[in-house]
C-alpha cells in the first residue's frame, strides 16, 4: 500500500477492467482462470490488473499449486466511501447555502 491508501483506491477503481474484477469477486472468490473467462484480456494483462488491487489493498491472492485464487478484502473500500460521504456533505451544503442566499436576495 502507499502513503495514499484512498489514492490507490481510486486510481485501481479508475479502470473498467478492475471495476469489472471487483464486482465478479463480490460474488464471492474466484480463480485467476475463472476471472479472465468474461474478460476481453489475457491472463498476464489480468495479472497486472490484479497487481494494482492488490496494491490498492482491494484484493489478496493465495497461491496453491498453479491455480491462484482470488478475493476482496472485506472494509477495503471503507476509508474510500467516507472521504466521498465528506465530499459530499460538504457540497450538499454548500449548494444549499448558495441557494438560501439566492432566495433571500430581492
Amino acid at each position: 500500500m502507499t502513503n495514499d491508501p484512498v489514492g490507490s483506491v481510486f486510481a485501481a477503481l479508475s479502470s473498467p477492467v478492475r471495476r469489472q474484477v471487483l464486482a465478479e469477486l463480490g460474488e464471492g472468490p474466484a480463480t485467476v482462470g475463472e476471472l479472465a473467462a468474461p474478460l476481453a484480456v489475457g491472463l498476464p494483462t489480468l495479472s497486472r490488473h490484479l497487481d494494482v488491487l492488490e496494491g490498492a489493498g482491494l484484493v489478496t491472492r493465495t497461491r496453491s499449486g498453479r491455480t491462484t485464487r482470488c478475493e476482496v478484502v472485506p472494509g477495503a473500500l471503507d476509508e474510500a466511501q467516507e472521504w466521498l460521504l465528506r465530499q459530499r456533505l460538504f457540497w450538499t451544503g454548500g449548494l444549499d447555502r448558495l441557494t438560501t442566499h439566492l432566495e433571500e436576495q430581492p
